[in-house]
C-alpha cells in the first residue's frame, strides 16, 4: 500500500481501539517497520498491540451459549463475551478449539485482504523486543526477531498526537535494523544476517497475519 493508505489504515486501527469494544482490553499501540521508517510504498504494515488478560471471567451462561452455537470454547474466560455477541461472525478459534484473542483482535482490526501483520502479546512493545531477540539468538531462528524500530501511538487511552504527526509526516529518524540490533546486544556479524532473515521471513508473508505471543 502507499503511505498515505498506510496511516489511513493505522489511524482507523487507532479509532476502533478507542472507541469500540475490543475481543480484550487494550494496553497499547505500536508501529514497526515500513511505516515506521518512512517508507513509501509501504511493502507490510506491521502493527503491535499489547493486550491486558481478562481479570475475571463473564458470564457462564455465555460461555455455554457460544460452546453450543458455535463450537467455541473459552468466551468469557479468554474474550469478551460482551464482544463476542456483538460480533459473533469475528469470533476466532485456535486449533484447541479455545478463543484465540490475537486472532479476534486481528479479525476485528484487519482488513483479510490489506498487507498488515498484527503482533498481539500481553507484554509490552520494548520488553517484547528483548524476549524475543533472546530466544531468536537461543534458537537460531532469526526470523523470529521482533524489529525494535517501533513508535508508539497509543497508551492506556491517551493517543499521542504528536508521534502520529511525525509518522504521517516521516519525521522519525532510526537506524538500520542491523545497527538497531547492535544496539541491542548482538555481534556485528549475527546482525547482518539476523537482518537478512527478518527481511526474508517478511517477503513471503502474504495478506492480513498475526502472531500472538504471551510473556
Amino acid at each position: 500500500m502507499n503511505r498515505d493508505e498506510a496511516i489511513e489504515r493505522v489511524e482507523a486501527i487507532l479509532d476502533a481501539v478507542e472507541t469500540e469494544i475490543m475481543p480484550v482490553p487494550v494496553r497499547e499501540v505500536w508501529v514497526f517497520g515500513d511505516v515506521a521508517l518512512g517508507l513509501d510504498p509501504v511493502e507490510r504494515l506491521d502493527v503491535y498491540v499489547t493486550k491486558d488478560l481478562l481479570l475475571r471471567g463473564d458470564d457462564g451462561d455465555a460461555a455455554e451459549e457460544f460452546r453450543k452455537s458455535h463450537g467455541v470454547e473459552g468466551i468469557g474466560k479468554t474474550v469478551r463475551a460482551e464482544w463476542a455477541e456483538k460480533h459473533p461472525e469475528l469470533i476466532r478459534a485456535n486449533d484447541s478449539g479455545h478463543a484465540a484473542p490475537e486472532k479476534c483482535l486481528a479479525a476485528h482490526l484487519l482488513p483479510e485482504d490489506e498487507p498488515v501483520h498484527l503482533e498481539v502479546c500481553n507484554s509490552s512493545f520494548e520488553d517484547n523486543v528483548t524476549q524475543r531477540l533472546e530466544g531468536a539468538i537461543a534458537r537460531d531462528a532469526y526470523e523470529q526477531i521482533l524489529d525494535p524500530r517501533g513508535v508508539c501511538l497509543w497508551v492506556d487511552g491517551q493517543r499521542s498526537d504528536e508521534a502520529l504527526r511525525k509518522l504521517r509526516e516521516s519525521e522519525l529518524a532510526f537506524p538500520t535494523l542491523p545497527d538497531a540490533l547492535e544496539m541491542l546486544g548482538m555481534d556485528e556479524a549475527d546482525s547482518e544476517e539476523a537482518a537478512e532473515a527478518v527481511e526474508s521471513y517478511r517477503k513471503r508473508q502474504d495478506g492480513a497475519t498475526v502472531r500472538g505471543d504471551v510473556v
